[in-house]
């Protein structure tokens, strides 16, 4: 194995997916919830390994060539993000959260992977940051492999460390006004991101 092929995608990955999104917000939220962590996280790494894996096999190639398949992503995804921003809002002044009991779980399984579905599967930045970009930068390198098995690394080791360290903010969300602002800045920052996206 070329370990500079390997860091280089470490390094690359991790840098597309550090910064924060819709994604890791609700991987974030998930894990202070102790709410299907594992899956969630697993869901969110495995749909990272099979478009880094396509993007470096020259997936790149053919969304360059259809772009409309992004711009699909788009409007989905524009629309995605207004109803979950807008529900975190409502849910920031009208609902009162409470920390689970241990061992207790609120929501189902199907809800949280089917929201994660849309922050994953809708975004279409994912498509360009996997497809293109790494696919890209994929190309210089001198084993493709390795480099793709860095990038999905950087993809299980992010995911899972925000999952599980979200843990470290719990003492803080024992009120349910933390979570009431929780709501309200996740709401804001799905606007945002919705705004900027389709601005994009």
């Amino acid at each position: 194995m070329n370990t500079s092929d390997y860091i280089s995608g470490f390094l690359l990955g991790l840098s597309l997916i550090i910064a924060i999104g819709s994604q890791n917000a609700f991987v974030l939220k998930q894990g202070l919830k102790r709410e299907h962590i594992f899956f969630v996280c697993l869901f969110c790494a495995v749909s990272d390994a099979l478009l880094i894996s396509a993007g470096v096999g020259g997936f790149g190639a053919v969304t360059a060539r259809y772009p409309h398949v992004i711009d699909i992503a788009k409007i989905a995804g524009v629309l995605f993000l207004l109803g979950y921003g807008l529900q975190s809002l409502y849910a920031s002044v009208r609902v009162s959260h409470a920390l689970t009991v241990e061992g207790q779980v609120v929501s189902r399984l199907k809800k949280a992977l089917l929201l994660c579905f849309g922050f994953t599967w809708l975004n279409p930045h994912v498509y360009l940051d996997t497809l293109v970009l790494v696919g890209m930068v994929s190309t210089g390198a001198s084993s493709k492999l390795t480099f793709a098995i860095g990038a999905i690394s950087a993809s299980f080791f992010f995911f899972f460390a925000l999952g599980y360290g979200a843990r470290l903010l719990r003492p803080l969300f024992g009120k349910p006004k933390a979570w009431n602002i929780l709501d309200a800045l996740v709401g804001l920052l799905m606007l945002y991101l919705a705004w900027h996206l389709y601005q994009s």
